[in-house]
């Protein structure tokens, strides 16, 4: 999927909190509960999931 204007803007918001930039991605999928769990387990872990599915997309 191409680049699009809002990527930049889910890219920073990922950074400050990653499961909101996952959610705005993919909604309430499991790949939001996953970034939940990895972010309360260590937040490096968490940015990077997120990056990965907003990259992904």
């Amino acid at each position: 999927m191409p680049f699009t204007a809002t990527d930049p803007i889910k890219i920073i918001i990922a950074i400050l909190l990653p499961p909101l930039g996952v959610f705005f991605e993919v909604g309430l999928k499991w790949q939001f509960w996953i970034n939940i769990i990895l972010t309360l387990l260590g937040y490096i872990p968490g940015i990077i999931h997120a990056l990965y599915i907003i990259f992904k997309r």
